[in-house]
């Protein structure tokens, strides 16, 4: 018998201090003063960010440079199909539930399942069964031993343990929403009702609870980027969970965790750009000499060369006239010889 979902765990002094993180950081940007034009601009990054890293996680081999390419239109040869198909599908999901979100509907069993076959539909010959939970038993297996490392509940189980969390996610509850979506994550990853892609369900879900509570941090960051950097501890913090009797302390301290790794690298990028933006006006920069206050504001040093690769239709010498500019209006200091400069913001004084 399927018992009522109620998920044991423990906020502990890490998670309380992580949380307080990410309401600042959340508060930050609700406050932060950013030109519509970089917004815009971030949400695409953090869109292909998270496409390409959520697929790269399960396994697809494209790099982000053709994630990137492929996400904007461009054809990319020597791809696998299917890979192509994941990555384009992740984007049809994002949107999916992007719309959902302004109808303000509740998080149902259809809604999951809808996300589950937009992700999985025309890959691999269809056998993931786009939107259907799964009939039979399914096994996780290391791809690096062959191992079976976790037995999902039975099928016959599935259908009342997705109710079971659904109805949880939509009760009013004093759990902080960030915890929540830690803990749909983990649970549908649990239940694993689907013969594949539960893992991009997952996240796509955790993505969705964080958006609806509030907490969408003007859609800028992407938390499978985090866990792609160290798949063996995201894989360690997932199965911590099995190991202490359904305890999810452990799992949580690793996803607030990741939380605020991320919001604090948003925050860092979006500070910068507050800077450069008003450096820009300050110093009346054109365009091209706020594509090099930014790229030194990211990267601490501009070379021409780096200049020339930032603004390809543009010939050195007016980039180099650029750079002086910078320099005799004591924003820049430039080091280094003739042909081989490099230009570093000047220090305040």
């Amino acid at each position: 018998m399927v018992e009522k979902f109620e998920p044991d765990f423990t906020i502990t002094n890490e998670i309380t201090a992580g949380l307080t993180q990410i309401e600042r950081a959340r508060g930050f940007l609700e406050g932060a003063v950013l030109s519509e034009e970089w917004v815009q601009a971030m949400r695409q990054r953090a869109l292909v960010l998270e496409a390409h890293h959520t697929t790269h996680i399960e396994g697809t081999q494209l790099s982000l440079a053709q994630a990137k390419d492929l996400l904007d239109g461009s054809p990319v040869g020597g791809t696998d199909p299917d890979d192509v198909q994941e990555l384009l599908n992740y984007r049809d999901a994002f949107d999916f539930v992007s719309e959902y979100l302004e109808s303000e509907g509740p998080i149902t069993e259809g809604l999951i399942r809808e996300i589950h076959k937009r992700l999985v539909q025309n890959v691999r010959g269809g056998a993931a069964s786009p939107g259907d939970y799964r009939k039979v038993p399914n096994y996780v297996v290391s791809s690096a031993t062959g191992n079976i490392i976790y037995t999902p509940p039975p099928a016959h189980d599935v259908a009342l343990m997705m109710r079971s969390l659904v109805d949880w996610l939509n009760q009013e509850k004093e759990v902080h929403p960030v915890l929540i979506s830690g803990i749909a994550q983990f649970q549908l990853v649990h239940i694993h009702p689907f013969l594949d892609g539960n893992g991009r369900c997952s996240r796509l879900l955790s993505t969705l609870y964080l958006y609806r509570a509030g907490y969408d941090f003007k859609r800028l960051f992407t938390i499978s980027e985090f866990y792609d950097r160290d798949r063996p501890a995201f894989y360690e913090a997932l199965q911590s969970i099995r190991e202490t009797n359904m305890d999810m302390t452990a799992w949580l301290e690793y996803y607030v965790r990741g939380l605020t790794v991320q919001l604090s690298e948003l925050r860092a990028r979006s500070e910068r750009a507050i800077r450069q933006q008003f450096l820009t006006e300050e110093h009346r920069l054109s365009d091209r000499q706020a594509i090099a206050l930014g790229h030194i504001l990211e990267h601490d040093l501009l070379t021409i060369q780096e200049f020339e690769v930032l603004c390809p239709d543009v010939n050195r010498r007016t980039l180099q006239r650029d750079l002086k500019a910078m320099v005799d209006a004591d924003l820049l200091l430039s080091e280094g010889s003739t042909n081989n400069l490099r230009y570093c913001m000047k220090p305040a004084p």
